[in-house]
């Protein structure tokens, strides 16, 4: 599975898959559920790298001390907006406003979709930012309708 990335904007970002046949409804339902709970998690601030406590304590984390005031004093690190996901032939996309939240949920992301290209169905590539040439982001009806909804929250 091939990652590239085009022009990233984090607060307007579309993520793109292809693979290698045109996916069947149940890997769609795969796809959906890795991008849901993906964003669930950064909309819960689980992205935050400037409080990587355990990571940052190595591999040996017994009786480790975990820091409340280190958590509590950082920045938030929130993602804000997910679109629907749509398909189009052997392409997925979905529109997403990562907010504040830390590059490494992409790093997250895209190691999840490794796994995924190799247990479950073969990714071709993942596209982070920018636009397909042939399937322009300005007909998406998804990322209008949550930026509609979310306008006046």
């Amino acid at each position: 599975m091939q990652v590239q990335f085009r022009e990233f904007d984090p607060f307007n970002v579309w993520i793109w898959l292809e693979f290698t046949t045109v996916p069947s409804e149940i890997e769609k339902q795969y796809v959906e559920e890795i991008f849901s709970s993906w964003f669930f998690l950064g909309k819960l601030g689980g992205f935050n790298a400037e409080n990587l406590q355990v990571q940052d304590v190595g591999l040996d984390i017994s009786y480790m001390t975990y820091d409340e005031d280190i958590a509590e004093d950082s920045l938030l690190a929130l993602m804000h907006n997910m679109g629907e996901v749509e398909y189009e032939g052997t392409w997925a996309r979905c529109w997403f406003d990562l907010g504040t939240s830390d590059a490494i949920a992409l790093d997250v992301l895209i190691n999840a979709l490794r796994q995924f290209s190799k247990d479950y169905v073969t990714l071709e590539q993942v596209i982070i930012g920018g636009e397909n040439e042939d399937w322009k982001t300005g007909d998406s009806r998804s990322r209008s309708d949550v930026l509609s909804d979310n306008q006046y929250n």
